[in-house]
């Protein structure tokens, strides 16, 4: 799988609390932004996968 360049603008503030948030966990500020995405997206994925699951086996709502 190949890599692509996002670039974003982020305000001062945001970017600093980034980096903190960052190094509380020894990452650079891409490592954890990147990482906090894929642990959004897998969550999405994996939410997604329990509905789906649910309404196949006609469960309403038991959780």
């Amino acid at each position: 799988m190949g890599t692509t360049v996002l670039s974003l603008r982020i305000d001062g503030e945001l970017l600093e609390r980034l980096r903190q948030h960052a190094a509380k966990r020894g990452m650079s500020v891409q490592d954890y932004v990147v990482r906090t995405l894929i642990r959004d997206d897998f969550d999405q994925r994996f939410r997604t996968a329990v509905e789906e699951t649910e309404r196949f086996y006609g469960v309403n709502g038991v959780r």
